[in-house]
């Protein structure tokens, strides 16, 4: 089986590298698949296609990545989740009900797996880091200023503080806020995935900023009182 044996093994080391690695790997035409040719592909997949799977993969393999590295904060673990997100996908895609979000079953799939392999390194749990640079800072507020040395810095140290804010959120706070403010995905099928209610899903979006709000100034302020 095609899961993870040539994709994930050419990737080099490194957050930029794999993200770069994963451009390369995805054909042209990838971002502008249809919903009609995806669907088709989950039909021939579903029926031992390993072919029309590695396509899927090719296709979805970038957001599985991203999301398991924001939620299991480095790379080896980002890589043993997304081996076994894509397993289980393989395993359960005759389960797959053509009227539903693939994407959204996927981020269902790749957040009880994150999960569980939370479970088992809990000694891991506190290192967090960005997967790439264009992540969705717009979310939590922070801006990357005039386009310079000085401003670029800046913003590199900005985004490398909310990281570690969202490194302290609990598992369903930073798998909310990532789902709604970084992937994008409506409150409705946040919750749907977290199999939540929208009004919990909301609270835990709304404390998560908070904390992360407070983190940044508590960081600030004790930047300020050192200096």
């Amino acid at each position: 089986m095609l899961v993870g044996s040539r994709e994930f093994a050419q990737m080099p080391s490194g957050a930029h590298d794999m993200a770069l690695a994963i451009e390369i790997l995805s054909p042209v035409n990838a971002l502008t698949q249809t919903q009609t040719s995806l669907t088709l592909l989950i039909e021939r997949a579903a029926s031992g296609d390993t072919v029309a799977f590695e396509q899927i993969m090719i296709h979805s393999q970038q957001r599985v990545i991203a999301m398991t590295w924001r939620m299991l904060g480095n790379e080896a673990d980002a890589r043993d989740a997304s081996q076994e997100v894509f397993l289980r996908v393989y395993k359960h895609l005759g389960r797959f009900k053509q009227d539903q979000d693939f994407f959204a079953w996927l981020y269902r799939i790749t957040v009880n797996v994150c999960r569980d392999l939370a479970k088992k390194r809990q000694h891991q749990s506190n290192r967090f880091t960005s997967l790439t640079a264009d992540t969705n800072e717009a979310a939590f507020a922070v801006t990357a200023g005039q386009e310079d040395a000085e401003a670029d810095l800046i913003h590199t140290q900005q985004r490398q503080l909310i990281t570690r804010a969202m490194a302290t959120l609990p598992e369903k706070e930073r798998a909310s806020i990532l789902l709604r403010d970084v992937e994008g995905l409506p409150t409705d099928e946040v919750a749907r995935i977290m199999n939540s209610s929208p009004t919990t899903v909301r609270s835990q979006i709304s404390s998560a900023r908070k904390k992360i709000k407070i983190y940044c100034e508590q960081y600030l302020r004790r930047k300020e009182r050192s200096q």
